[in-house]
């Protein structure tokens, strides 16, 4: 070992040097077991208790467990890791000549804390006689072993253990329990703190009075700045307040303490007199939730630089073709790297690695196979030609409606008040960049005289609701009304209970739902108040588009998914769009080189960084089995969550509800599918989102547009039969809370699937968030955005010529017709007799050159060439002499292609510089050229102006191998700097 170092899987690059590294095992059961050996175990433990079932009459349940164990068995012998594994875990330490262990045999001499014990004995007792309930109800009918009951630590074992150490007992009403030993033991009594709501006074008051009366106080707020100025405050009143950052303070009677820290709420102990408050005592409100961020969470696909040999292509100039890989050809007695592209008719074109960038892989949209076109031919002239004309018809709309609505007058509502301050403080997150960086658009929006229409982007569950609730507070506090639009009564429904949540300090708004779930008394009545003025927020579905709709002072319309609204009804969205201030959600992504491409046309927000505390969702691809599913849906309700049981097949649907209950007898299971009628579907919907039920048993309606934060396992039967986005929006709708979310995408052991499914099977087995199938699936979600956004004609343009060249080509229309296109000049050739290429020993991953190729070919100047060197050698050691010589070209290559040069090359013994056809260079430093005698450079016109530099080649090759490449970097050099370059 050379070194060890971490670094960070973005980017690759090292972060910091170590010297010695701690592997932890990612499981708590064994590593290394003989699964042959366990899995014959399995087999005889299975076959001696179905014996048993059988005698006690249980024939069926005695078949299920040698059925169940069998294939068991196979895992383990073939598989080793499996969902599941862990019921065996008891044969793997007997095996390994060890017993089991708690965690409890590791704290030696440790203190330990009881947070109310008499709660603690209650929650154990429980949790203990739930654990063997369910697994003697599972035994009972022949899903698992006996063995599975010596996993569980019971509470009586467990206290047996605590009572053997120093212990603190912290109680409301103090109570001997089990784990207590009176010598052991110090019970404090303690009650909760009071609160004093923001309230500086009572705060002030309640301090003085517990100095006096010697009492230990602890103030814990946000960060270190807010506990220094919260304590000179203090001082400033004549409170003895110390500021101490790491909490290192005695806490003596008649001292206050702040420091900074997170409890969830504070208490007050009697004995020890001792007062601990937090921010939601001393504020009235939550401390803001932080999580650590996950490494791979949430990353966004900008590009496709990891190309497979197979995958499609699209050349700026020759079209769509199959790349079949990279090639070292050896050229004129010089090595190169060149990409192999098949065109149609097998035509082959070998794309030097320098014109890396001419490439793009060809994303359309589904997994339809594109049209390869002919090498020479004119159709992808045509194509493009085709393209670009109806881009740049649209592009002009975009434009002449954008500057038509910046003629409009709007309402300037005044900056923030106070209140908004104060409303925005309460949100117990913390706002993630996205979400600050979008209020501040939409903000400086509504405060601008022109109207505002704005497009906020961002995933489910990433926190555009709440960028919307500040917009609407804004709104009402300058005594405008707000509607809230959505395409569902479900999601009306979700909103309205949000917002009310959200409003709850602020009872004087006034808010109301307007949708079929209201009686036509209870919408006649809103309609009134509406009118009246005396409505601030109303959240509705399209009733809200009525003609019998009159506002008093509408300031503010929020529109969620406005894709799924019918024709007329986003006729009458556009004609309330002319007069008030737009806010427009979408959940579908939209790319970030289509975003950068409507940088002025469309204004747009985007919410692409997950919220802080959102865990990444486990998941698992498995055949289907029915032990696993059991222990899913149980794990799942022993935490008081909810499922989503996906089942595509309506005409059998309801044979596996049956088929679930008989898993899970105690589980309450709903149907819904896309066939019952909306009443009845909005009813089960409306269940379950209100917690009637554990299990949806649904089709894909749940797709899009469901957000239940308890819902935390999904399972997908047949996910073979699903497309990738499917798959990942499904994905989608669990996670959404700070609890570990999993999701089970299952196919049918032994079925014979065809070679597209077998494909898309082998895509999901590599469905996680750095894999190749969550990438397909992101951007097959993220072109039917663009396709949302601009229309069915252009979703058709996108798929024809691939999804990077029509954001190249628009966002050259948006230019041009702007009048700020300039055109890329065009590249510069360079052919010398040096090997220049990324050697096989060097990087051997393909994908990892194709990267490497794309990052060399962007230098634009020395400094840029030697921090790509020092990332090359930070991440595959020294550079060789040809990775060096490919790295120094780059820059004068991007210094030649600045002054026109169209190549650089030798021929003979002299090296040629050509220029563009049209380009003149710069006449006096030309002259001054042709004065120098050594190396003597001449002068020749033609097809383009021509420079040569006689017996530079010679003399570089006189120098050898190494210093003919610094001879020949010398000349190049001198010639840039002469040039100008």
């Amino acid at each position: 070992v050379e070194s060890i170092r971490t670094f960070e899987p973005i980017g690759q690059r090292s972060t910091s040097q170590d010297t010695k590294l701690l592997i932890w095992p990612t499981r708590d059961s064994a590593g290394d077991v003989d699964g042959y050996a366990i899995g014959e175990l399995v087999r005889e433990k299975a076959a001696a208790q179905a014996i048993a079932l059988r005698g006690a009459g249980m024939a069926e349940a005695g078949d299920r467990l040698e059925q169940t164990m069998n294939e068991m068995s196979e895992r383990l012998e073939q598989l080793g890791h499996f969902p599941g594994r862990d019921q065996f875990m008891p044969f793997f330490y007997d095996k390994a000549g060890a017993g089991m262990t708690t965690l409890l045999d590791y704290m030696q001499e440790a203190l330990v804390f009881l947070d109310e014990p008499v709660r603690i004995q209650e929650y154990g007792q429980a949790a203990e006689r739930e654990i063997a309930e369910t697994i003697m109800a599972n035994i009972e009918r022949g899903f698992t072993l006996r063995d599975e009951l010596d996993i569980f630590a019971g509470y009586d074992e467990i206290m047996n253990v605590i009572e053997y150490h120093d212990t603190i007992a912290m109680a409301m009403l103090p109570t001997q329990t089990r784990g207590q030993r009176p010598e052991r033991t110090v019970t404090f009594p303690i009650r909760t703190a009071r609160s004093f709501q923001g309230k500086s006074d009572r705060l002030k008051e309640e301090l003085q009075r517990w100095q006096q009366d010697r009492v230990a106080v602890l103030l814990l707020v946000h960060d270190s700045e807010q506990a220094h100025h919260l304590s000179n405050m203090l001082r400033e009143e004549g409170i003895n307040a110390f500021h101490d950052p790491e909490c290192r303070t005695p806490l003596e009677g008649g001292i206050t303490v702040v420091s900074f820290g997170k409890l969830e709420s504070g208490f007050e102990c009697t004995q020890p007199r001792l007062v601990v408050l937090t921010v939601h005592e001393i504020f009235g409100r939550q401390e803001k939730k932080k999580r650590a961020r996950f490494a791979n969470e949430g990353i966004k696909i900008s590009t496709y630089t990891d190309l497979r040999a197979g995958d499609y292509v699209v050349h700026a100039n020759h079209g769509i073709g199959q790349y079949l890989g990279m090639k070292t050809l050896l050229v004129a007695g010089v090595h190169r790297d060149y990409m192999h592209v098949q065109y149609a008719g097998g035509d082959a074109l070998y794309v030097p690695v320098e014109q890396v960038n001419l490439l793009q892989k060809f994303v359309g949209s589904g997994d339809d196979v594109p049209k390869l076109h002919k090498l020479g031919g004119t159709d992808w002239q045509k194509t493009k030609t085709r393209v670009k004309e109806s881009v740049k018809e649209m592009a002009d709309g975009l434009l002449k409606l954008y500057a038509v609505r910046e003629t409009m007058p709007g309402f300037a509502f005044a900056p923030d008040s106070p209140w908004q301050a104060q409303f925005e403080d309460a949100f117990i997150y913390e706002e993630t960049p996205d979400q600050v960086k979008a209020i501040a658009e939409i903000k400086g929006d509504m405060e601008d005289s022109q109207a505002m229409d704005r497009l906020l982007c961002g995933d489910v569950g990433y926190g555009k609701t709440e960028v919307a609730i500040r917009a609407a507070f804004k709104a009402v506090d300058n005594g405008k009304q707000v509607v809230v639009l959505v395409p569902t009564t479900i999601l009306a429904q979700q909103h309205y209970q949000t917002f009310l949540d959200r409003f709850a300090d602020f009872p004087a708004i006034s808010i109301r739902s307007l949708s079929r779930f209201q009686s036509p008394k209870e919408q006649k009545e809103t309609l009134k108040l509406l009118a009246q003025g005396r409505v601030d927020i109303v959240i509705g579905t399209h009733r809200l588009l009525s003609n019998d709709i009159i506002f008093k002072n509408l300031g503010l319309l929020i529109v969620d998914e406005e894709q799924r609204f019918g024709v007329i009804h986003k006729e009458r969205i556009k004609e309330m769009r002319k007069n008030v201030d737009v806010l427009t959600l979408t959940a579908t992504p939209i790319p970030r080189t289509l975003h950068m491409a409507l940088v002025g046309v469309r204004d747009m927000s985007v919410i692409e960084t997950p919220p802080e505390d959102r865990f990444p969702v486990r998941t698992y691809v498995t055949e289907y089995n029915d032990g696993l599913i059991q222990e899913a849906i149980q794990r799942e309700l022993a935490r008081g969550g909810q499922i989503y049981f996906v089942y595509n097949r309506i005409e059998s649907i309801d044979q596996m509800a049956n088929h679930l209950q008989e898993l899970v007898p105690d589980a309450r299971i709903l149907i819904g599918h896309g066939q019952m009628s909306e009443d009845m579907l909005e009813r089960v919907m409306l269940d379950f989102i209100d917690g009637e039920a554990d299990i949806l048993l649904c089709t894909t309606i749940i797709e899009s547009g469901m957000d239940i934060a308890n819902v935390n396992t999904l399972i997908v039967y047949d996910a073979d039969r699903l497309g990738l986005a499917q798959l990942y929006q499904l994905r989608g709708r669990v996670g959404r809370s700070n609890r570990i979310a999993y999701a089970y995408f299952t196919f049918r052991k032994d079925k014979v699937v065809n070679e597209v499914a077998e494909k898309r099977l082998q895509a999901i087995r590599d469905f996680t968030e750095l894999g190749s199938g969550f990438k397909i699936a992101m951007r097959d979600l993220e072109i039917r955005g663009a396709g949302n956004l601009l229309g069915a004609e252009q979703h058709g343009h996108i798929t024809s010529v691939g999804f990077e060249m029509y954001c190249r080509l628009l966002e050259e229309a948006v230019q041009e017709l702007r009048g700020n296109y300039q055109p890329e000049p065009p590249d510069t050739a360079v052919e010398l007799p040096l090997d220049a290429y990324l050697p096989d020993t060097y990087i051997p991953d393909v994908r990892q050159k194709v990267e490497m190729y794309k990052k060399i070919a962007a230098v634009r100047n020395a400094t840029e060439a030697e921090q790509l060197a020092v990332e090359m050698k930070d991440r595959f050691g020294e550079l060789p002499e040809e990775v060096a010589n490919l790295v120094t070209l780059s820059v004068f290559r991007a210094r030649f292609r600045a002054v026109g040069v169209q190549s650089i090359s030798t021929e003979r013994d002299a090296l040629v510089i050509r220029f563009h056809e049209g380009v003149t260079p710069d006449s006096a430093k030309v002259q001054q050229l042709l004065r120098q005698k050594r190396p003597r450079v001449t002068y020749h016109t033609g097809k383009g102006v021509q420079l040569r530099v006689h017996g530079a080649v010679a003399m570089a090759q006189v120098m050898g191998a190494g210093a003919a490449a610094a001879g020949l970097v010398k000349v190049l050099q001198h010639l840039a700097d002469a040039l100008g370059a």
